[in-house]
């Protein structure tokens, strides 16, 4: 595997059917600005089952992407900053750079061996210059694999998107190409005029030398996560997969720190989409970042003992359970302008939650609806967050499976991901270990 070759074949660019309005512009908030230290990729991989990816020019998918961005201007737009310094997008539909490549090996070997920095590969990046008048700030790769497989990789920095975002677009991507209404329509409303506070805990500037991160992403499966819940279900009745992994991860992390003080305290960042937590709900097509960041925190001493878990596990969902819209407004309208981005991602242990992209009316993630072809279901779905620094990254998302099932992707020091690599009350979970091999994952 460590020879396999990521091999680019053409870059194209793709823009709107009709021609966007001269003129339009969308101002970005300032949650969105102090983002911008950071890049989303979301890699989602097909079977091919059906073989709907066999044209060797994809002239259908880029006709289809053609169209679906006639509803998404400021996809194929430019950042500048505006009169009063604020990032904005300028809609003048320059474009979106799509990249053709191939790789030698078949999808079911890359997702056994392949490292994070190989995975690298499948999404197309360039770091904004410092004038990005001619920069593409979104970058979509199609990858084929021997044997039929294919991996679409979208980019973008931080601060135009959140992971709501990109796969609300990728789903409304298939749903164009299928000739279908697009269930989750783009939404540019302004979140609001007011300035946004720095997150103290989260916004300290990054080492100017990091440790190298790894990352590897463990997949447990739907009776994993249902025995795992009603083994803390009379200490926390009401918990979710999500509530279960990241206490679980946090502290089996916790322990590979070097103190043996049983009285310090850990911390734990969340990172939670706030779009559903509104009296007036923001929609999932919104465009920009719906994130709250905020902090829990637990004593080593309490953290030590698997058979104690459901009480960190009462400690995050209590405190998720309790954000309150009051909470949210009260950090982005509380605090003084951020002038510059920051590392939103560290210092501490940073745990994202995706629980709101699960539907459970039909038992389908979001990050699962992107259905080219005869309605061939994604077989796995990678996101990553470029730029984390501080002690690492936790993202809980849904399975491919569906139900219950989780996919947890952790990036730490290449060093600590080993030890948890081999960490006996993870693996007595018996979990199915994808994309392990290590290396740099920052973008």
């Amino acid at each position: 595997m460590s020879n396999s070759k990521v091999t680019l074949h053409s870059k194209l660019t793709a823009v709107s059917s009709k021609p966007v309005s001269s003129g339009k512009t969308h101002t970005l908030s300032d949650l969105d600005s102090a983002m911008a230290f950071h890049t989303l990729h979301i890699i989602i991989y097909y079977n091919n089952q059906d073989n709907f990816f066999v044209s060797s020019d994809l002239s259908h998918l880029r006709e289809s992407l053609s169209k679906v961005l006639t509803s998404y201007p400021t996809m194929t737009g430019r950042l500048a900053t505006g009169v009063d310094g604020n990032w904005e997008v300028k809609c003048n539909d320059a474009g979106v750079r799509v990249i053709i490549a191939t790789v030698d090996t078949t999808l079911h070997q890359w997702l056994s061996s392949a490292s994070a920095s190989q995975e690298k590969l499948l999404t197309a990046w360039d770091d904004m210059p410092h004038d990005p008048s001619t920069w593409s700030p979104f970058r979509i790769q199609i990858n084929s694999f021997e044997g039929g497989g294919v991996a679409i990789g979208l980019s973008c920095n931080h601060m135009l998107a959140d992971f709501s975002f990109l796969a609300s677009f990728f789903k409304s991507w298939t749903e164009t190409h299928r000739h279908l209404p697009i269930t989750y329509p783009p939404s540019f409303t302004p979140l609001l005029n007011h300035s946004l506070p720095p997150y103290e805990t989260t916004t300290k500037q990054p080492p100017t030398s990091p440790p190298k991160m790894a990352t590897t992403t463990f997949k447990f499966s739907s009776s994993t996560i249902k025995q795992c819940l009603s083994k803390v279900h009379q200490t926390c009745p009401n918990a979710t997969p999500f509530d279960f992994l990241a206490a679980l991860f946090w502290s089996r992390i916790a322990l590979l720190k070097p103190s043996t003080n049983h009285h310090q305290t850990h911390s734990l960042t969340l990172c939670t989409d706030f779009r559903s937590l509104l009296k007036a709900p923001l929609p999932i097509g919104y465009f920009g970042n719906a994130l709250h960041f905020s902090t829990v925190s637990q004593k080593m001493e309490n953290m030590m003992d698997s058979d104690q878990l459901g009480d960190t596990v009462s400690l995050v969902h209590e405190h998720l359970a309790g954000l309150a819209e009051e909470e949210i407004w009260s950090a982005i309208e509380g605090g003084k302008k951020l002038k510059s981005p920051s590392c939103m991602y560290g210092n501490e242990l940073t745990c994202v939650c995706m629980e709101h992209l699960m539907d459970e009316a039909n038992d389908e993630s979001l990050l699962y609806a992107a259905k080219f072809g005869n309605n061939e279901r994604p077989a796995h779905v990678t996101c990553q967050v470029g730029n984390v620094r501080g002690e690492g990254l936790i993202i809980v998302m849904p399975s491919n499976e569906g139900g219950v099932a989780r996919n947890v992707l952790v990036m730490l020091v290449e060093e600590e991901l080993a030890e948890l690599s081999k960490d006996e009350v993870v693996l007595q979970l018996e979990p199915t270990v994808v994309l392990a091999g290590c290396g740099v994952v920052d973008h």
